[in-house]
């Protein structure tokens, strides 16, 4: 089944009549709802338009499993009660027609649902307070392959999306923090000497600067590879210039 082209009529304010042509296409439309009184206003409000409700009934029940026709187009589901209802018919749709169009009705969305319920194949979300225009534009809309949103909605993606570019704004702007070099198990001479290294010293500069043999220096440097996690002296100058103390170290070049 491919997607089907409408003739859109121009709105007249509230006006939700379609005026009757042979060339108007027709949609096979399945209303998945709990609420009678609900069902029967949409059956109302869709009368006359080119989506043509083939079957309507609860959501409850076995039945919902078979309310798919072979040749429905859109399927529009009461979400207002039972959400995780809403991912079981999508996946089935999903799965028996792929591209058939699914719309979700409630009095409310939450951003999370949303997300969910997207990812589970639901193709547009609409508000049950929304206008009869705004409702058969939003269906419009769907089978012409756009996804539909209530603004509120929307505009809770974005503000989400712009607190957390704002947290990653800031992260990238503070000020780095200094690990605890006790943290490393680091002695007070070892730190010394990762200073050092960070330096590019070598060892007998090093032994000569605080008055020890070469052989302490080695022995100093293996036990700082070892708590740092570094191969070599060159990785530990490396992990010393991240984490020491701009001010951290002995001088001994100079």
């Amino acid at each position: 089944m491919t997607a089907q082209t409408l003739t859109l009529v121009q709105n007249d304010q509230n006006r939700t009549d379609y005026a009757h042509s042979s060339f108007a296409p027709t949609i096979p439309v399945a209303l998945l709802c709990d609420s009678l009184l609900l069902r029967s206003g949409l059956q109302h409000i869709l009368r006359n338009t080119p989506f043509a409700i083939s079957e309507a009934t609860s959501a409850k029940g076995p039945k919902r499993l078979h309310y798919c026709a072979a040749n429905t187009a859109l399927v529009i589901i009461d979400a207002s009660q039972n959400t995780g209802r809403v991912l079981e018919v999508a996946r089935q749709v999903r799965e028996r027609s792929p591209e058939t169009r699914i719309v979700a009705l409630a009095d409310q969305f939450d951003r999370s649902f949303v997300q969910t319920a997207h990812g589970a194949g639901v193709n547009g979300f609409c508000l049950v307070d929304s206008s009869p225009a705004v409702l058969i534009k939003s269906l419009e809309l769907v089978m012409l392959g756009e996804s539909v949103l209530p603004s509120e909605v929307l505009r809770s993606i974005m503000d989400g999306v712009a607190e957390r570019r704002d947290r990653l704004l800031q992260d990238k702007s503070a000020e780095p923090r200094q690990p605890d070099l006790k943290a490393y198990k680091l002695s007070t001479r070892e730190a010394q000497i990762l200073g050092c290294l960070k330096e590019g010293s070598p060892n007998k500069v090093i032994a000569r600067h605080f008055d020890v043999t070469e052989a302490t220096v080695k022995v100093h440097v293996k036990a700082i590879l070892r708590k740092i996690g570094a191969a070599n002296r060159t990785q530990a100058a490396m992990w010393a210039s991240q984490h020491l103390p701009q001010r951290g170290g002995a001088s001994v070049n100079g």
